[in-house]
């Protein structure tokens, strides 16, 4: 079962340098992590169908970085506010993710952090149409994530997606919870030598 010292310990030797200015678009994502009895899950959503970028797809809760925001980490706690309904001083920032570009243009930056388990939901009906959680050891197993490739603007894409109980996570979140499955892993990996 993944730990949240795991996660800690992850990320701490993680070193990755987020941009303020990029060719493309900054924006940064909350990676929500809720302790539940059984372990830790990841809260998702699934974005609304009249949205202009990913419409109906599953991800985490953020957007783009707005010129009043301090920093990505900022636009992430902002956003996750302004979507799901978690106050920003109630999230527990654990650190950064590795950049996730998209091939819409947008430039990633995932933020981990802990949200309390008896959180109540206020979704936004302009931004979000559910929202579901998915066990972490579940979507962190390379089992459960199904590497392919698709094409997009006549070049060929890698992408991941990761199949859970009826949802489908694919593109830049399910890459991001690769990447962070991979980071755990290699963590624990090193914690053993």
């Amino acid at each position: 079962m993944i730990t949240l010292q795991q996660i800690q310990d992850a990320l701490d030797a993680s070193d990755e340098i987020t941009p303020r200015v990029a060719k493309l678009r900054p924006s940064a994502v909350l990676v929500p992590l809720v302790e539940r009895d059984n372990g830790l899950h990841l809260l998702l959503t699934q974005r609304a169908d009249h949205l202009r970028h990913h419409a109906g797809q599953i991800s985490f809760p953020g957007g783009s970085m707005d010129d009043t925001d301090d920093d990505l980490i900022h636009t992430a706690l902002r956003e996750t506010e302004e979507e799901v309904g978690i106050l920003q001083q109630h999230i527990d920032v654990l650190g950064k993710l590795p950049l996730q570009p998209t091939t819409t243009g947008f430039l990633i930056q995932p933020v981990v952090g802990v949200i309390p388990h008896d959180m109540e939901l206020a979704l936004s009906e302009d931004e979000v149409s559910d929202a579901f959680e998915a066990p972490l050891d579940f979507v962190c197993d390379p089992d459960n994530q199904i590497h392919s490739y698709r094409e997009f603007g006549g070049r060929n894409y890698s992408i991941y997606s990761i199949p859970y109980e009826g949802w489908n996570i694919w593109g830049a979140t399910a890459s991001i919870i690769v990447k962070f499955s991979q980071l755990i892993n290699h963590s624990a990996y090193i914690e053993k030598l």
